[in-house]
């Protein structure tokens, strides 16, 4: 386990966060699934989050990552979800059709620090996630 580094702290925060497409639709493909993945690399630069690793699938988004103790996993989450659909929703104007509110994502997400379950179960399920083929079955 190693520990980050703050001008006064030293801290081991680490999140596994879900969030999910509003109404689970699966559009996250091509090209504005590798946007979306940019967008989120750049915001989590920008606010000093680590991300350790991270999955897009379809309709969904997981990632494990590390937040600095100042910032509450709520406000990264919510710049994250409100600064990617503005831009995605600017970049790819047939998603208007789809998503007439403006709102790409569903509202909330999905938080569970790796206390409960290691880092190791968090980072291998992620891993094996990653190489499952989509079923094309809708729920």
């Amino acid at each position: 386990m190693i520990y980050s580094t703050g001008s006064h702290t030293k801290f081991y925060h680490r999140f596994h966060v879900v969030w999910t497409t509003k109404y689970r639709y699966k559009v996250m493909r091509g090209e504005m699934r590798e946007r979306i993945c940019e967008i989120i690399i750049q915001l989590c630069q920008e606010l000093g989050v680590h991300i350790e690793t991270g999955v897009l699938s379809t309709d969904h988004v997981h990632m494990f990552i590390s937040v600095p103790p100042q910032i509450a996993l709520s406000k990264v989450m919510m710049r994250i979800k409100g600064r990617s659909s503005y831009k995605i929703q600017r970049e790819f104007p047939e998603l208007r059709k789809r998503y007439w509110g403006q709102r790409f994502w569903a509202r909330g997400f999905f938080s569970t620090t790796s206390g409960n379950v290691t880092d190791a179960v968090i980072l291998q399920y992620l891993e094996l996630h990653s190489k499952r083929e989509p079923t094309g079955v809708s729920r």
